[in-house]
């Protein structure tokens, strides 16, 4: 199954749905590579690794709303950490086995693109014990009025 454009069998279909050209003509190559195929940004150098604008995190690919700003922390990990989705149905969790181990992968609910993973029990002190993991090249920071 690809990691982006295949959904499993219980979750429901994708609302934004392109095709890959579509999507290559819209994303840079380095959105596309991270987005559309489940890559991953070098850590320290995302543009959002270290803002501390007020804001709403928005998918860079489909405009949905994803991560407040206010649920951000520093993480010192390399990659933007949240510590819960702006709205439940916001992303969808899948199991990842990509990297030889078992991770969590989250993905835009709307259009299926490849945002990160998310990770429990590291210790942060966060209200839900979770650090969402989030690639700055996935995401568009729309900074409060």
């Amino acid at each position: 199954m690809d990691p982006v454009t295949e959904a499993p069998i219980d979750e429901p279909a994708a609302t934004v749905v392109k095709s890959d050209a579509e999507w290559r003509e819209q994303l840079t190559p380095a959105e596309y590579q991270v987005l559309r195929q489940a890559g991953t940004e070098r850590p320290f150098v995302g543009e959002y690794t270290d803002t501390k604008t007020q804001g709403v995190y928005a998918c860079r690919a489909c405009g949905t709303e994803l991560f407040r700003s206010d649920t951000k922390f520093e993480s010192h990990c390399g990659w933007p950490s949240f510590y819960t989705p702006l709205a439940g149905d916001a992303v969808i969790e899948r199991t990842d086995y990509s990297m030889g181990t078992k991770r969590v992968e989250v993905v835009c609910a709307t259009c299926r693109s490849h945002l990160g993973h998310v990770f429990s029990g590291e210790g942060y002190g966060t209200p839900t014990d979770l650090r969402y993991c989030i690639n700055s090249i996935s995401m568009t920071l729309v900074p409060d009025a």
